[in-house]
């Protein structure tokens, strides 16, 4: 049972990760990537979730330095772009990253998208970058089983965390038993389907019951169904109200009913399908 902010889930290698965090996408940096990330820290998140592609890496790195938290307790992810895949162009974009979060060692390095004909050298790279320390544990973003069953055909390690969209209108139970089923962990971008899923009838009912926000009916269904969710906010109210969800617990049957909302509907590109 999840019981605070700072409640870890462990992955295949050993290393504990925070089953909450904060996600950073579309938030511009300088002083608003910097407040957003001091703000959740100070809330008592620590995980932050970035990468190449937000162009905020900078301000990240500079909140972590402002936090007076020590880096060791800090979870922070960040991730290779589609333009910089392959074996060389990875190394040299991780170096890149880690200069501008000013760190030495991130905690996990994923693969952004599964770029065609290009994401197994990614993986060879990341999994160096493994082996020397450099990322304490590594993964992927937006694979869909198929792209996983032609990584492991030559990987020489499974990604620890496979990082998918997933909400109530999205939530991919078969993608899921498949990580299960090899111990990769599943983590939820978009988890309040970019706003789409806050005014649904049946979770906002559930809400009315527990004396809470629908968006915190969906973080607890998460959690509850051990995925490891990272919702985004700028305004530092949001940001501990969204963390907010270890007071209550949703019943068998409420889980249920939001599983049930299930359309399979997308609100971010499909990996099968997308040009970036």
């Amino acid at each position: 049972m999840i019981k605070s902010l700072q409640d870890t889930t462990t992955l295949h290698n050993g290393v504990k990760m925070p089953m909450f965090g904060l996600g950073v996408w579309q938030v511009e940096d300088g002083s608003t990537v910097i407040h957003s990330v001091k703000s959740a820290i100070k809330a008592g998140y620590r995980a932050i979730d970035t990468a190449a592609a937000y162009k905020n890496e900078t301000g990240v790195g500079q909140a972590i330095k402002e936090s007076g938290i020590p880096r060791e307790e800090l979870f922070i992810t960040t991730k290779v772009w589609n333009s910089d895949q392959g074996y060389e162009s990875t190394l040299a974009a991780f170096d890149a990253s880690m200069e501008k979060l000013g760190l030495d060692y991130i905690d996990l390095y994923l693969i952004h998208w599964p770029t065609k004909g290009k994401y197994k050298d990614t993986w060879r790279a990341i999994e160096k970058l493994y082996k020397d320390g450099k990322a304490k544990a590594i993964g992927v973003c937006n694979f869909h089983q198929h792209h996983l069953e032609d990584l492991l055909a030559d990987a020489e390690i499974v990604p620890m965390v496979n990082q998918i969209e997933l909400h109530p209108l999205l939530t991919q139970k078969e993608l899921i038993d498949y990580c299960r089923q090899k111990d990769i962990k599943v983590e939820a971008y978009s988890p309040l389907g970019s706003g789409k899923v806050l005014d649904h009838p049946d979770i906002a009912r559930i809400a009315e019951i527990h004396g809470k926000s629908v968006a915190q009916v969906i973080l607890r269904w998460d959690l509850q169904n051990g995925i490891i969710v990272i919702p985004k906010s700028t305004k530092e109210s949001r940001i501990i109200e969204n963390s907010d969800v270890f007071d209550f617990e949703l019943s068998d049957e409420e889980m249920k009913r939001i599983d049930q909302c299930n359309k399979n509907e997308r609100v971010g590109a499909d990996p099968d399908n997308f040009n970036f």
